[in-house]
């Protein structure tokens, strides 16, 4: 049980500082907890919300979010998450387990072999 709490904390964390703890998340959930891939990402989208909306929120408050090009972007990001919803559904938690377990290493490799450009650290 104690694991799990230091998996939602390094999580959560991660995601504020922005370097994706739903991967971490998911993965204690599909590898150690035992849960399907279909639920363990339902319950990383229950711990990005309260995240996502407070960046919004104090981003909106530094005047830092244009929502005229934001709306289109939200729009467009709950139509293809529906879509997602189902294909996920259609292909199953077996085979989408073993997807993104092909998405993470691909992840992996580019980010060993990876060499920032000169621009890319200014």
């Amino acid at each position: 049980m104690v694991w799990m709490y230091i998996a939602a904390l390094l999580t959560g964390i991660l995601a504020s500082l922005g370097v994706g703890g739903g991967m971490i998340l998911i993965i204690y959930l599909t590898a150690f907890a035992n849960m399907p891939q279909l639920e363990a990402q339902g319950v990383n989208l229950v711990f990005f919300i309260p995240i996502a909306a407070l960046s919004v929120t104090i981003h909106t408050k530094n005047k830092l979010i244009e929502w005229r090009k934001l709306v289109p972007s939200i729009i467009a990001g709950l139509a293809f998450a529906a879509a997602g919803v189902f294909l996920a559904d259609y292909i199953g938690s077996p085979m989408l387990s073993k997807i993104f377990a092909g998405l993470i290493i691909l992840v992996g490799v580019k980010e060993f072999f990876y060499k920032p450009n000169q621009s890319d650290s200014s």
